[in-house]
């Protein structure tokens, strides 16, 4: 004869019912208080004052933006790039390879210093 399971008990049917009534409800709690807290202002302060690059967004959104404003986000940019490129040379040199890959990442460097330096 077979292992025959036994039949779920009324409590364990209760108890799973329970549980989900009660994430039911519990989602439905949370998405209706993400929809009251994210009820749209028209007149906000925060959404009337100036971005980074100066200008309103309300009210002047086509004017060009101040080139001290792009050079400052393209010299970040070269930063950021130059730290994904750098992290590969520490894993090699961290492996044994010290002499090789200190040589490359000096070259990179001095490539990447002079790049600063003409903008």
């Amino acid at each position: 004869m077979k292992n025959a399971e036994p039949a779920p008990s009324n409590l364990k049917i209760l108890i799973l019912v329970a549980l989900l009534f009660f994430s039911r409800g519990l989602a439905f709690l949370i998405y209706a208080l993400g929809r009251g807290v994210s009820t749209k202002v028209r007149l906000d302060r925060e959404k009337l004052s100036p971005f980074e690059c100066g200008f309103t967004p309300k009210f002047n959104a086509r004017l060009p933006f101040s080139m001290r404003f792009f050079l400052l986000a393209l010299v970040f940019l070269v930063f950021d790039v130059e730290l994904v490129l750098i992290f590969p040379f520490l894993l090699r040199a961290s492996a044994g390879d010290l002499f090789l890959s200190t040589g490359v990442l000096i070259r990179f460097l001095v490539v990447l210093l002079l790049g600063v330096l003409h903008e």
